[in-house]
């Protein structure tokens, strides 16, 4: 699961792509076959050899003009209204969708180096108003790029598809996962079933067209209307497919590039989501646990690992029982695992609050007003209908999936025994896609053929994007360079406090100097609590 709306790969569902620091409270010039060559392999569902990136692009699109406003909620960036085909395919097939564009100039336009482009992760988060945090962070990029930014199709402000109501949507997380007794096996199928129904029924026909692939050809017209005859990118998490898959259909496109926190691109959907039951289970048991148990004076939740994890299922098994209502958020035993899966993304914001919330729900009715906050945040803020829509039609529309729902019953049970924190929901996310109407989005095989030197960050416990998935993409991808951020677990590196990672990217951007080599920072220490303790 990449990144959930505080951001990403699905934050709790599969990957997560919440951008480092984003908080969570508070056509080509070689046209035809020529352009073929050059991009790396397109293949369609059905293995036949497709035009790349030699796609004709209408002029109705190509000539179009950028009507540039003041942005909505980012007082520094100007915004703008893209159209692009439903299907890059067929162009003169179908309603034409729009895109939110954004923009942010260059603060210094006589050092001016270009545009730097941005994505979200998700699928389904917003990357409209990204660019003004990523200038704040990072002045001296801002001075020398204009950074740039969308909504892809299917999320924010562009076209989106709708699947159900906030309402309806409850009902998918309302029970307990972990349950696999038949009929409750049945009823996490039903409501997959009644998910994939609704999406098909109230989309317009609009799921089979929101695809990296088509998101990637929306990225090389938003860049010919800026005039840019390259860019440079960065993304986070799931966009690091949206940046590896643009730079393999517009190599000739690219100047410089950095993916952050990688999903695995390299294969398929399915291969990458069913390895992140381990990565997550690692991250809490091998990271939070033993940081929960080193400060049991604060939080009184066991000294050792061991006995924090005890603790946590009793809760777990408790809530099971006797759901806790704080507000409007009604806390069971998957909201339990849900505000556990996010927390886990970053360890300097989700750690306290995450064990927080923990020693406020052993505190039932005698805690306060501050702790029941807490408690709605951390675990009443989870995956919306509106983000889910995205996620499913990307990653069940991407790559191929299995659609034997036995395989996915028996599949779940086991990672639910060995990996339950994010395995006991396999089969509900599994399912949906194994549902959704069959994909014709074709393969894109990502090689790094005519790129320059890509820079790439993963730390080796990162829960949503684990590292065994970005050690395959960067093999793949040949020429890259792999940051790896040993001794930590969070997702997104750049721009999160790492000042080792922070000067090798920031250094590449602005004079174009990677690595030699593979290289490795350090993470930094883990937080240490501060405020009151615990009662």
């Amino acid at each position: 699961m990449t990144e959930h709306v505080r951001e990403g790969s699905m934050a709790g569902s599969w990957v997560s792509g919440r951008a480092p620091r984003t908080r969570w409270w508070g056509a080509s010039a070689l046209a035809g076959v020529a352009a073929a060559v050059v991009a790396a392999t397109v293949l369609p569902a059905g293995g036949a050899q497709a035009t790349g990136a030699g796609l004709r692009v209408p002029a109705r699109y190509a000539q179009q003009r950028l009507d540039w406003q003041p942005c909505q909620g980012a007082a520094s960036l100007e915004c703008a209204r893209m159209t692009v085909p439903r299907d890059w395919h067929r162009p003169d097939a179908g309603v034409d969708l729009t895109v939110a564009v954004s923009r942010h100039r260059a603060s210094n336009p006589a050092g001016r180096r270009g545009v730097l482009m941005m994505a979200a992760g998700g699928p389904g988060a917003s990357g409209l108003n990204r660019p003004e945090g990523f200038v704040k962070d990072e002045p001296a990029v801002g001075a020398a790029y204009d950074v740039v930014g969308f909504d892809q199709r299917g999320v924010g402000r562009s076209t989106r598809p709708v699947c159900q109501t906030d309402a309806e949507f409850q009902e998918f997380f309302a029970h307990d996962f972990r349950d696999r007794s038949p009929a409750a096996v049945q009823g996490v199928l039903a409501r997959s079933r009644k998910l994939v129904r609704d999406c098909r029924t109230r989309s317009g026909g609009l799921l089979p067209y929101l695809t990296t692939e088509q998101t990637a050809r929306d990225m090389d017209l938003f860049r010919s209307l800026l005039g840019a005859r390259k860019i440079s990118y960065y993304g986070p998490s799931y966009a690091t497919m949206i940046g590896a898959y643009y730079a393999t259909l517009f190599p000739r496109r690219i100047e410089r590039t950095v993916l952050d926190s990688n999903v695995g691109w390299a294969g398929s959907w399915e291969e990458f989501e069913t390895g992140q039951p381990k990565s997550f289970q690692r991250r809490f048991e091998q990271d939070f646990l033993p940081w929960l148990a080193k400060y049991d004076a604060v939080y009184h939740y066991g000294r050792t690992a061991q006995q924090a994890k005890t603790r946590w299922e009793a809760r777990r098994r408790a809530l099971a029982e006797h759901p806790v209502t704080v507000g409007k958020v009604v806390i069971g035993p998957n909201q339990l695992d849900n505000g556990t899966i996010q927390a886990i993304y970053n360890a300097k914001e989700g750690f306290p609050a995450l064990a927080s919330a923990l020693a406020a729900l052993d505190h039932g009715d005698g805690a306060g007003a501050p702790e029941r906050q807490l408690m709605e945040k951390v675990f009443g803020s989870y995956l919306s209908p509106e983000f889910l829509a995205e996620y499913f039609s990307v990653t069940c529309n991407d790559t191929a999936w299995n659609r034997d729902i036995d395989y996915w019953v028996r599949r779940s049970a086991q990672d639910t025994k060995t990996q339950p924190l994010v395995g006991a929901r396999d089969l509900a996310f599994s399912s949906v896609c194994a549902y959704w109407p069959t994909a014709t989005a074709p393969k894109v095989k990502v090689t790094g053929a005519g790129l320059p030197t890509t820079l790439m960050l993963n730390s080796v416990h990162d829960p949503a994007t684990y590292y065994e998935a970005a050690v395959r993409d960067h093999r793949a991808l040949r020429g890259s360079r792999l940051v790896t951020v040993t001794g930590g677990g969070d997702h997104g590196q750049y721009r999160n406090g790492n000042a080792c990672v922070d000067d090798i990217v920031t250094t590449y951007l602005l004079t174009g100097k990677a690595p030699k080599h593979d290289t490795t920072c350090a993470a930094g220490p883990l937080p240490v609590p501060t405020g009151p303790a615990a009662k």
